[in-house]
């Protein structure tokens, strides 16, 4: 199927205490280029996102943007030094004692002893990690793939009904060109004729040199390799595997031969008609710029 390089896909999810959001975008390109943004304590998955990605994009410029929100204590732990506690406990009634003060030792005036507490962070589990962003990747970038194939499924109608009007300018040259090719070929004798109608030259001789100077002008060769285009472009339109490069290497054989007929031709109607075809071999052109 023909896919666009340009797409959009996001998907969020909240997976084992985390909020994960994922971003996909991208643009056209000649290869593939990935840049992404993840935060900087999960900088192990940029690698991994890169392969997983790639084994699905061929070609664009790939923007990945992950987010990555911790929405419950399962990465931290607090432990507590009851020893040392009870030692300050134990401190402070003696000194309450001692300076006849009221014992008004309650948890939150203890809590002020930060050093009791230990916080720890569990250790991150980097491959359940991974599996997480990738469930949340999957959907964001099954969104993004799509996006490329409905933008491609327009390109691909819009460059069939080109290919058409290319097609049809093509039957109207076959038609014209014999016609202008015999033409030419009759001035051109009765030219040579006329300028060689004093020397001694054979009739049939003037006729030959006639007949090779007005192949010349003859675009045969040039429509059927045109032909011979359009049918391969409409293969390639088919083909489930990315096309871009192919397309675009096979619309510059479309210009060289168009422009080949250009140049022989000696026919206003024909000159105007390649003028049409390169009009329209141009904006297939932009479309392929944009087809993986």
């Amino acid at each position: 199927m023909i896919k666009s390089m340009t797409g959009y896909g996001r998907s969020q999810e909240i997976i084992n205490g985390r909020d994960i959001t994922v971003e996909i975008k991208s643009v056209n390109h000649r290869f593939f280029e990935f840049s992404s943004r993840v935060p900087r304590m999960y900088g192990f998955l940029e690698d991994q996102l890169k392969s997983y990605i790639q084994k699905n994009v061929s070609r664009g410029k790939i923007d990945v943007s992950v987010n990555i929100i911790t929405v419950s204590d399962g990465e931290t732990s607090v432990d507590i030094n009851y020893d040392l506690a009870e030692a300050y406990i134990k401190s402070l009634r003696k000194l309450g004692e001692k300076e006849n003060l009221p014992d008004d030792i309650s948890l939150s005036s203890i809590s002020r002893f930060s050093d009791i507490f230990t916080v720890k962070k569990t250790v991150l589990d980097e491959e359940q990690l991974w599996l997480d962003v990738k469930s949340v990747t999957e959907k964001s970038l099954e969104r993004f793939i799509n996006m490329r194939e409905i933008e491609g499924s327009r390109m691909k109608e819009d460059i069939l009904s080109k290919l058409e009007i290319i097609e049809k300018n093509v039957a109207q040259i076959e038609a014209t060109s014999p016609e202008t090719v015999n033409q030419y070929r009759e001035k051109l004798y009765s030219k040579l004729k006329e300028i060689l109608s004093d020397k001694d030259i054979d009739d049939h001789r003037i006729l030959t040199e006639a007949a090779v100077f007005a192949e010349k002008i003859a675009v045969d060769e040039e429509t059927v390799r045109l032909k011979s285009h359009i049918r391969q472009c409409r293969d390639f339109l088919t083909y489930d595997e990315p096309v871009g490069r192919k397309l675009d290497f096979l619309i510059q054989e479309f210009n060289r031969e168009t422009n080949t007929i250009g140049s022989k031709s000696q026919n206003l109607d024909i000159a105007k008609i390649v003028v049409d075809m390169k009009s329209e071999i141009e904006k297939i052109r932009e479309q392929v710029q944009n087809i993986e």
